[in-house]
């Protein structure tokens, strides 16, 4: 990281970005009688809301009977991003949707194929075609998801039963993706399967729950700007959770869900099961003493449990059940069409504006005597970036790291350049820049701190990730104001092969949860095909004491750094560095000779004649020549390079934009290249920072 000095413009991005946020609080209210019949005909003033005790105006209002639907078709309906493309169909308005989606009953059928085994995938669609054949209502508009490899929208949602059908025929019993949970390297009560080690897949099975988790907050997200309730029937084999691990995730996933009226039914295909003492037959004797005590029938309980409790958890705080040890899967689409066949559609504007994230707690009452009313109970409060926590705010980065859509709330600016190390193999150095404008500090003592979080990743020519930077920059200085006419700079780098690559980075500033995002397309070049081998340019204006462990970095020499200039704006007052290399220069034919008559010869000293300088163009005119700089011999000899680093003082060149070009010339091969670069030299200030 390096406070520069550039003339970087520090204004706001000239993009203009909307955002737009509903605090609209949506709660299904189902009323009824002493005999358990529906009592309708009621108004918003029959209905009283509590938030935390506080009363509540009721701004929407509407009552939804499925039972009253006309027997109309829907070929297709489309609010979630199409199964063949991956793209989104743009989100209806919310009248439209909410006229599209009136008196419908709307249930996903969520395979998590990643979670089920062969004769499991096979109960959850046997179930699924029952329903679909025997149970589904004209009012019923169904839409099937699959979680493998990848979250799919098999079909969106419909009435078409034979489109439904071919797409449950789809689920063979191979669709299974292996995703088991993996052992946690404890040999005590396992199989004896004579392996002699029992590896820890702890991580492997925290990554796992996210992912379904994740799953399942992504479909939620995408149904948000339906209002009418929907179902979720999610088809798995048990959900583990490790401690607090996933609670970050379940938690997001359960918030997405009630904030999009979405009720997540789950069922456990694996039915009731035995668990017998000792383990089953089909697996080998259990290791250790726990067999013979007693402890592998609870512990085997205590697993059966806890992979039943995490769907007990997405099913009560979502409002919808769990169907758990019945072979009767029936029974579940029965549950779904009961709980949606009636119901009236309260929405409020909670009168706390604070983003905290914590529960409310939400009561609804009825001027009517001796009805019972059914309703959620509550739901978490939106929270901003203060009252995030620390597992919520690394998911942020996540999460924008993998959105289509950039963040934009402040300017970021990112370079490369490449240098070979050996063979096609490089060292591209990274560099980002954020305004110093844009950083808020916080005075503690006597300096300024804040911090920026960066995330990035690379990517290959299939998209494929190669490479990824997670670091956490802690910037302290003597006072801020100097930094808000600078810019902030934090330098990286990887070795890559020759290819095209695709790099994404996000910056995070940490006193308000700002982000700021740069992707872009790079190519390191081949270059065993070119006669003469050339690396990027780099220009700069300043170095610093080298980092630890860049001995890899061609930009450090003798325990200094240059630091990369990205905007290419410059003082007057400045010198102008410019650093390049040539790889296995040509050697004259004297030189040939001399070393044909010794083969044993391989000193790379001598033999090669380069030269380079530079010139400044405004226009057509030359405005500067450099000095000519020439190299007769290697001095990166490991990297068989020839390094260039020239040193222009700017005092010269008048104010202006002009063209760089770098002139090199390899003499002894008859070779040359003239890279050009645009930058600017401005007028230094007298109020100006050093």
């Amino acid at each position: 990281m390096v406070l520069g000095c550039t003339g970087l413009p520090s204004q706001q991005p000239t993009d203009y970005v909307f955002h737009a946020e509903s605090d609209l609080v949506l709660v299904n209210v189902t009323v009824r009688d002493k005999n358990g019949k529906f009592v309708s005909g009621l108004k918003p003033e029959n209905f009283t809301i509590l938030e935390d005790s506080k009363p509540q105006k009721i701004v929407s209002f509407d009552v939804e009977n499925v039972d009253n639907v006309p027997a109309l078709d829907v070929a297709q309906a489309k609010p979630l991003p199409q199964a063949s493309t991956g793209e989104t169909s743009p989100a209806p308005s919310t009248a439209n949707a909410t006229d599209q989606f009136k008196d419908r009953r709307l249930i996903v059928l969520f395979f998590d194929l990643s979670a089920m085994e062969p004769d499991e995938i096979d109960h959850a669609v046997t179930s699924a075609e029952h329903y679909v054949d025997t149970q589904m209502l004209p009012a019923d508009l169904v839409s099937i998801i699959s979680l493998g490899s990848s979250l799919l929208v098999n079909q969106d949602f419909t009435t078409d039963h034979a489109l439904l059908k071919k797409q449950l025929d789809g689920f063979s019993t191979g669709s299974g993706q292996g995703f088991e949970e993996g052992t946690t390297g404890t040999t005590e009560g396992t199989p004896d399967t004579g392996q002699p080690f029992t590896a820890d897949d702890t991580e492997y099975n925290i990554f796992n729950t996210d992912r379904r988790l994740e799953a399942l907050r992504s479909v939620a997200e995408k149904l948000a700007h339906v209002q009418q309730k929907k179902s979720l029937i999610y088809f798995s084999s048990g959900m583990d959770r490790t401690g607090i691990e996933n609670q970050s995730e379940l938690r997001a996933a359960v918030n997405a869900a009630v904030r999009s009226n979405l009720a997540i039914y789950t069922m456990d295909m694996r039915g009731l099961q035995a668990l017998v003492a000792g383990g089953e037959a089909q697996n080998a004797s259990l290791r250790g003493v726990s067999a013979y005590s007693g402890q592998a029938t609870l512990n085997a309980l205590n697993s059966n449990f806890t992979t039943q409790e995490t769907l007990v958890t997405l099913a009560s705080d979502t409002g919808g059940r769990a169907f758990l040890d019945s072979n009767d899967f029936s029974k579940i689409f029965t549950g779904v069409q009961q709980d949606t066949s009636t119901y009236y559609l309260l929405g409020y504007h909670s009168t706390n504006p604070a983003r905290d994230g914590r529960y409310r707690r939400i009561v609804v009452k009825s001027d009517l005597p001796g009805v019972k009313i059914d309703y959620r109970r509550g739901y978490y409060a939106p929270a901003d970036y203060q009252h995030s926590t620390p597992d919520d705010k690394e998911r942020q980065l996540e999460e924008e790291l993998v959105s289509e859509l950039p963040a934009t709330d402040f300017p970021l600016y990112l370079g490369v350049a490449y240098f070979r190390l050996e063979g096609n193999k490089f060292f591209v150095p990274i560099s980002l820049v954020v305004p110093g404008s844009q950083i808020p500090f916080v005075r503690t003592s006597d300096r300024d701190k804040a911090t920026l979080d960066v995330i990035g990743v690379v990517l290959d020519s299939e998209r494929h990730p190669l490479n990824r930077i997670r670091d956490t920059v802690k910037l302290a200085v003597n006072t801020s104001t100097a930094v808000q006419k600078k810019n902030v700079q934090y330098d990286t780098g990887m070795s890559l092969l020759s290819g095209k690559y695709h790099l994404k980075f996000v910056v995070r500033e940490n006193q308000t949860g700002r982000m700021g995002s740069f992707e872009t397309d790079i190519e390191v070049p081949e270059l065993k095909a070119l006669p003469l081998k050339m690396s990027s340019v780099v220009l700069a204006n300043q170095t610093q004491t080298a980092k630890k462990g860049a001995n890899l970095n061609p930009l450090v020499h003798d325990g200094s750094e240059i630091i990369p200039n990205i905007t290419h704006v410059f003082s007057a007052t400045q010198h102008l560095l410019l650093y390049y290399e040539v790889y296995d220069p040509a050697r004259p034919a004297a030189a040939d000779s001399s070393r044909g008559a010794n083969s044993g010869n391989k000193d790379d000293k001598a033999g090669i004649r380069l030269l380079s300088n530079v010139d400044f163009f405004q226009g057509k005119a030359k405005a500067y020549e450099s000095s000519l700089v020439e190299l007769t011999e290697l001095n990166a000899r490991e990297r068989k390079a020839a390094v260039f680093q020239l040193d222009v003082p700017l005092t010269s060149l008048k104010p202006g934009f002009y063209t760089c070009q770098v002139n090199v010339i390899d003499d002894a091969g008859g070779h040359f290249l003239f890279p050009r670069l645009a930058l600017m030299i401005r007028q230094e200030s007298s109020s100006a920072a050093r």
